[in-house]
């Protein structure tokens, strides 16, 4: 039971960590630039986006994938194997590769961002479970009595599906009959000393935060020509 409790209150200290990180996220590009002008103008005047703390907003699903158990492995399994492609560009010139966006026009002056293990491939779906993640937190936040599966199946069918072929289908189709109950999920999200309104303000910050990140990174990848690929 102590164990228990000790695993609820790391997953609520991690999401608050990620909150932070976005706030401050969310405070350098407002200093350096205005997302809503960039994106809805020209998407080629964002030159910086910070790789690590996209990367903490991966290692967080990863944490909360591990604490839903052996059912999501097939998803866990490609966030892990993306990030760590971006952490290996990154290693390989801190300073440079600390901007997502260099990594991006790297493999792109060399032919090779569409290869399937290049790392705009790896951002590129990394994205897109984030894109899933905030579908499916929305889904709860308004309604934390809201069938499991159903919410995973319509965050799947908004984000992910129209962007995976036969193969990918299949596999997130067995899982989605494996995920657990709305008991259970929210016991994983909901941390001991905390109770279900404070997890619906979280999800509301912590989606109010994400969604103007994503919509800016949507529109890199839009202009490096990936954000139409699909999976097999």
């Amino acid at each position: 039971m102590k164990r228990r409790r000790e695993t609820e209150k790391q997953s609520s200290s991690e999401l608050r960590s990620v909150i932070e990180e976005l706030s401050l996220l969310a405070v350098m590009n407002h200093r350096h630039h205005d997302p809503a002008v960039l994106v809805a103008d020209d998407p080629k005047n964002v030159t910086h986006l910070p790789l690590k703390p996209f990367l903490s907003l991966c290692n967080f699903l990863l944490h909360l994938l591990d604490k839903i158990g052996p059912t999501m492995v097939v998803l866990r399994q490609d966030i892990s194997r993306n990030i760590q492609r971006l952490e290996k560009v990154h290693e390989s010139d801190p300073k440079v590769y600390s901007n997502v966006v260099e990594i991006l026009k790297k493999e792109s002056k060399e032919g090779t961002s569409r290869k399937v293990a290049s790392s705009s491939k790896a951002f590129l779906w990394l994205t897109r479970c984030l894109d899933f993640t905030v579908n499916l937190l929305e889904l709860i936040g308004k309604d934390n009595g809201v069938d499991m599966e159903k919410a995973v199946e319509e965050a799947y069918e908004s984000t992910l599906k129209p962007w995976h072929g036969w193969i990918s289908s299949t596999a997130y189709r067995v899982a989605r009959k494996l995920v657990p109950d709305n008991k259970t999920m929210i016991e994983i999200l909901v941390s001991e000393s905390k109770d279900e309104e404070t997890l619906k303000d979280d999800i509301k910050t912590f989606t109010t935060l994400l969604i103007p990140l994503l919509d800016e990174i949507h529109s890199i990848l839009g202009t490096y020509n990936l954000d139409r690929l699909k999976a097999t």
